[in-house]
């Protein structure tokens, strides 16, 4: 069964930076097969990693299902041809593989594509150790991702109380959601040297542990501006070092 990594936070905090980071982490272990889903309808994590996703997303191949159901090769099983499409859509790398979500549901009812959808998901998961998840800033459609289990849930949030908040409103409100998260932790990104008194009182308030502090590193905006993949960031990258202590003891946790 894959152990299941996901992440969580309100926008613009830096998920998807931390989610490429813990992606180049697993491609330089070349150990462990990782899933990385980009579940976020705007999809930045393969452009992060300088994939070209353009159009190869399972909101495409649900979207072009949808507007022509009868356009199934003659002969062939629609449950068939839908997966044909998924594989198609699964962009293959040798360190990982990634599967972007795509666009949200248009109008109409998806559940018959969703439910083999979704099963073919949960088919191709099998095959790797971790599945990582680039979640939107909402948790509403998390355990439709990953049935309803989190190994290692990663909150992320910026150095400011808003961001911070946000964490401790997604924390309450997992209780409500049907989701088996067994365990949890902040990375606190674009961090200073030290956090101040209030940011930790915050922290201790919501209750949930700092696992990583993400100093700001000139190498991600130098990269980001070049349009290069953070796969190729140096060993002795600041934020590369962090995410790399960090995910050794995650690792060690969900194990």
């Amino acid at each position: 069964m894959s152990r299941v990594i996901a992440m969580a936070g309100k926008g613009g905090v830096g998920k998807t930076t931390v989610s490429a980071l813990v992606t180049r982490y697993f491609a330089k272990q070349g150990k462990d097969p990782l899933l990385a889903i980009d579940a976020d309808p705007n999809s930045n994590l393969g452009e992060t990693l300088g994939l070209e996703v353009e159009k190869r997303t399972v909101g495409d191949v649900r979207e072009n299902f949808m507007k022509d159901p009868q356009g199934v090769p003659s002969g062939m099983d629609k449950i068939l041809y839908l997966e044909m499409l998924m594989n198609q859509v699964l962009i293959e790398q040798p360190e990982f593989d990634l599967l972007v979500m795509g666009r949200q549901e248009g109008q109409g009812c998806y559940c018959m594509v969703n439910n083999i959808l979704n099963r073919f998901a949960e088919e191709l998961e099998k095959n790797y150790k971790y599945l990582l998840v680039d979640n939107e800033a909402g948790m509403e459609h998390l355990s439709r991702r990953t049935s309803g289990r989190v190994d290692m849930l990663l909150m992320v949030t910026d150095y400011a109380l808003r961001g911070l908040r946000a964490v401790g409103r997604i924390n309450e409100m997992l209780g409500d959601l049907k989701l088996d998260v067994k365990h949890k932790g902040l990375i606190v990104n674009r961090a200073p040297k030290e956090l101040s008194q209030a940011f930790l009182d915050e922290v201790e308030r919501i209750g949930v542990p700092i696992l990583c502090i993400l100093p700001d590193d000139e190498n991600l905006l130098e990269f980001d501006m070049t349009q290069r993949s953070l796969l190729d960031l140096p060993d002795e990258s600041t934020a590369v070092m962090a995410v790399g202590e960090m995910m050794k003891k995650v690792q060690e946790v969900i194990a």
